[in-house]
């Protein structure tokens, strides 16, 4: 393969199978978080990588099981030397270059890098804006963690251009379902609000324990429904969740300036959880 400056860079295409991940973004993945050696919320993870490959139609190996996929992972971990990892296993379909696979096995990698020990919301300043360039679909596949990934990279470009943050991402409806990295929930007086997963967000594992929390508490009420750009500005407080940072607060939105004191007794219970668990 020759790339645009002419230098030769790797083998031509008939000697090598190229990676469907990359040439279609056959490729699902799970963003874990290590803590002292354990992976938190494993089975969730788990389970929604199972759910995933099958809705895709992957060809699931009768070794994959839950004890394989922790103990490649802490493998990987330990390897580097890491107690403390954010890690990311991506599993990608074996095959050639056509759209419709020849092989339906897969493989994966995993990669991991140093990451805190406790989740924080301590950054003083987080603003967003909403990106309207591209739309989010309302399906199925819009809430999985797959390496079609082109709306929230060009929105991470546009945020950098203009100086924002992070961005609101919204569906064909024109209605919020996330941020370009995490799960958004908002608070007005006492209710927590989530776009439904029919909305087209991620299924995201933070945000499934944000529920669980919420729903067990007497502080608050909780719904999952649509949310309208116009409301984002009526909101008490707006928070970020995902497995790489837990809760991220946003502290402006336009003219609007929000607390974070919800988010910050949420945070508690979510570390109050992972420490009991470990």
């Amino acid at each position: 393969m020759i790339n645009f400056n002419g230098n030769l860079v790797g083998q031509s295409n008939e000697n090598i199978e190229q990676n469907r991940g990359f040439l279609y973004a056959d490729a699902v993945f799970e963003t874990l978080k290590v803590l002292e050696g354990k992976i938190l919320f494993l089975e969730d993870h788990y389970f929604r990588l199972m759910a995933s490959m099958r809705i895709i139609r992957m060809e699931i190996p009768i070794d994959f099981t839950l004890d394989y996929m922790e103990t490649e992972i802490l493998k990987t971990t330990k390897a580097l030397n890491l107690i403390n990892a954010r890690v990311r296993l991506t599993v990608f379909r074996n095959g050639e270059g056509k759209y419709l696979p020849e092989k339906r096995s897969v493989g994966f990698v995993i990669v991991a890098e140093a990451a805190e020990t406790i989740y924080t919301n301590t950054k003083e300043t987080y603003e967003m804006e909403l990106f309207k360039d591209f739309h989010v679909s309302k399906h199925l596949l819009s809430t999985l963690k797959t390496t079609s990934c082109l709306v929230n990279i060009t929105a991470s470009i546009f945020a950098e251009e203009n100086n924002y943050d992070n961005c609101f991402l919204i569906n064909d409806d024109k209605n919020i379902i996330e941020a370009i990295n995490g799960n958004i929930f908002m608070v007005q007086n006492n209710t927590i609000f989530t776009p439904p997963l029919s909305d087209g967000c991620k299924n995201g594992i933070i945000r499934k324990k944000i529920i669980e929390i919420i729903s067990k508490s007497n502080d608050y009420k909780f719904e999952e429904r649509s949310i309208s750009p116009f409301e984002l500005q009526k909101a008490d407080e707006i928070f970020i969740t995902n497995i790489a940072v837990g809760i991220q607060s946003v502290t402006k939105y336009r003219k609007k300036s929000y607390t974070k004191v919800v988010a910050n007794n949420l945070l508690v219970k979510l570390n109050a959880q992972i420490k009991f668990n470990s």
